[in-house]
């Protein structure tokens, strides 16, 4: 079925949507994985976004129910060059076409991916409608601008869970207790970690449980004075969409929970912290969204190539050096990729060590992250 895809400066790409009618706007940006499209569609990071896909055959292992980063398809379009219709895997449930219907999410192809990601690379992400019924230039251009921008919006409140949960045997399990009252809600002697949902992604609880963490995901407007009450042994700050500046409620708890338990963060989670210790933050012209970057540890001299899914990023001329030390950066733009406090057990990276997909080089981090915890016992 014929579509069009116009970005909010007015240019257009013709394509066709392979999932049937329909019409969706939001940031066009470009992921650079090539593989791993099940993975993507369903981080809620992409949440407000339309993905569009570097590699140019997509859909040909299928999907299946492992390979799922949260409850659903987050994206708010798919955009790939060739679609394969007879996907073959022995792990395979449903075709990527089915997947996306399921969810009533648009799937779009035969567009020319490569001239979008140039397009994307010189003049930055923007907004953008896809429309199968409007097939004027004009009208969806419009439509693309009165799309709200990325920068001021709080999308993590329409991405967090609404309720607690444990994170057991690789999948939620419902928190019973009430995690305000007097009662441990802590089922066993692991170590204990309190997760922030600002929008998390499975893989990185699947990773705190191999690290040998119990996890209790908390909301993301619980404060401070609820995780204290929880005593946990750690706290972990998660990945997730849009802008850091307007989730004050989430700096706010982190300034409050400073010094008081172990705190790891990563993407989203890193400039809450830097908002948090007085830095600022500020939108990339077109984020980092695959899984071929190279980061360096300033510490130990040591490159990583790693995931990355982000639009915006700490700035480092707003980093007070008394303290946070900046521990790692991108070897493609110098941007920051790792803070430590220089006083209290508190580390972050603004890359995705759990991966999924991409590279398993910064693995590691979870191990350090639960040695942290012993030595704060």
């Amino acid at each position: 079925m014929k579509a069009l895809l116009a970005l909010e400066d007015g240019r257009t790409f013709p394509c066709r949507c392979f999932t049937g009618d329909g019409e969706a706007g939001g940031e066009v940006v470009f992921n650079t994985s090539m593989t791993g499209y099940q993975e993507i569609l369903t981080d809620p990071s992409y949440k407000g976004q339309i993905v569009t896909m570097t590699y140019p055959l997509i859909g040909n292992y299928g999907v299946n129910q492992q390979d799922v980063e949260s409850a659903g398809i987050q994206a708010e379009a798919f955009i790939i060059r060739e679609y394969q219709e007879f996907p073959s895997n022995c792990r395979m449930t449903e075709t990527l076409r089915d997947y996306l219907v399921s969810y009533g999410k648009m799937g779009i192809d035969q567009l020319d991916t490569r001239a979008l990601t140039r397009h994307i690379r010189t003049v930055g992400a923007m907004r953008g409608v896809i429309s199968t019924s409007d097939p004027d230039p004009v009208s969806l251009a419009q439509k693309a601008r009165s799309i709200p921008s990325m920068v001021g919006q709080d999308l993590v409140a329409a991405v967090s869970s609404d309720l607690p949960y444990f994170w057991k045997n690789g999948q939620p399990e419902p928190c019973h207790a009430d995690i305000q009252g007097p009662e441990s809600v802590w089922r066993n002697n692991q170590y204990r970690v309190v997760a922030f949902d600002y929008g998390i992604k499975y893989n990185i609880l699947r990773s705190l449980e191999n690290a040998g963490c119990e996890v209790l995901v908390v909301p993301a407007k619980t404060t401070a004075e609820t995780v204290k009450g929880l005593s946990p042994d750690g706290i972990f700050l998660s990945n997730g969409p849009g802008d850091p500046e307007p989730v004050d409620y989430a700096v706010d708890t982190i300034r409050n929970l400073l010094g008081y338990r172990p705190i790891f963060g990563i993407c989203l989670g890193i400039q809450l912290i830097g908002l948090a210790l007085g830095a600022k933050t500020y939108k990339l012209k077109f984020g980092h969204h695959g899984g071929n970057q190279p980061v360096k540890n300033l510490v130990t001299g040591k490159v990583d190539i790693t995931a990355q899914n982000h639009g915006f990023a700490v700035d480092a001329d707003y980093i007070d050096p008394d303290i946070l030390e900046v521990t790692h950066i991108n070897l493609n733009d110098n941007t920051v990729e790792g803070l430590r406090h220089k006083k209290y057990p508190l580390f972050a990276v603004q890359y995705h060590p759990e991966a999924a997909p991409g590279p398993n080089d910064a693995t590691g981090l979870f191990g350090d992250f639960v040695q942290m915890m012993t030595r704060d016992k």
